[in-house]
């Protein structure tokens, strides 16, 4: 298989047949969607625990008592759950173990596969302060076209549940550069686990999403948009003045005339017969035509 992702036009509503079953216990034997954040990341320090936990020589970090972590972990469950009733799409093949069938030390413990789709489920808790679906969406990114990657699916549904009550999904597209430069890293840093040759940043950005406008949002408290929205008010009305003004000058030029000059303005005719306008300063705008 190449290191460029190439997949059919049509989602698959299971994973292909090579893609089964496997115990994956040992977190060290492999690359996984979680790690695939790490090695994208911006973090040198978590690289290198990464690549040190890989290598055996120091234990996972023990994430029992992160009530973030925590709070994700239990309400997976009710994420789903909630998933399928707003959506009436089923979540199947829950907490399944993919490995990538050319290279071995790719893998994905999947929160699910939806039908009849077959794009992947990603169940994430988040705080409500500060968030945004594109920081969601960025934060994210590896992890999920990692998953992508692994499980061979065009499309991945980010579910996310907020401290503040709220619920929303984003589809989140495969990004074949973006695999390709993530396949590119991780096995450099597989390498270098192998070779014991300390990791680097690879410092790659993640693709912006492609998000569905379907909110409607309240600016009343912005004091920005309250600012701009009343400069746009108050120009509005010589904007018009002014391209009634460019419409009404642009008719009064001669098709032959490369250049019409009068009044302090100077209109320019471009070899495509496009026409610009220009002011000039007060000796040009008198001098005689």
């Amino acid at each position: 298989m190449s290191d460029v992702p190439q997949h059919s036009p049509q989602l698959r509503s299971l994973p292909p047949p090579h893609l089964l079953r496997f115990d994956l216990e040992d977190r060290r034997a492999f690359v996984g969607g979680s790690d695939a954040r790490i090695i994208m990341g911006s973090d040198e320090a978590m690289l290198v625990r990464l690549w040190r936990e890989k290598r055996g020589e120091i234990e996972a970090e023990d994430l029992s008592d992160n009530l973030i972590v925590q709070l994700g972990t239990i309400t997976e469950d009710l994420n789903r759950r909630w998933y399928e009733r707003q959506t009436g799409h089923l979540v199947m093949h829950v907490q399944r173990r993919l490995q990538h069938p050319a290279n071995k030390w790719m893998a994905a413990t999947l929160d699910g596969l939806i039908e009849p789709s077959g794009a992947v489920f990603e169940a994430k808790f988040m705080l409500p302060w500060s968030f945004s679906e594109e920081a969601a969406a960025e934060k994210h990114m590896a992890q999920l076209q990692h998953n992508m990657w692994v499980a061979n699916s065009r499309a991945a549904v980010l579910s996310i549940i907020t401290g503040g009550g709220k619920w929303l999904e984003m589809t989140i597209h495969a990004d074949p550069l973006y695999q390709h430069l993530l396949l590119v890293a991780e096995k450099k840093f597989w390498r270098c686990v192998m070779t014991a040759e300390p990791p680097c940043l690879f410092n790659i950005e993640p693709p912006r999403p492609r998000l569905e406008a379907v909110r409607v949002i309240d600016m009343s408290t912005s004091n920005s948009w309250a600012e701009f929205a009343a400069a746009f008010r108050r120009t509005r009305p010589a904007y018009h003045e002014h391209e009634e003004a460019r419409a009404g000058l642009k008719k009064l030029v001669p098709e032959d005339a490369k250049e019409a000059l009068g009044h302090g303005i100077r209109a320019k005719r471009s070899k495509s017969g496009a026409i610009s306008f220009d002011l000039l300063d007060v000796e040009v705008a008198d001098a005689p035509l």
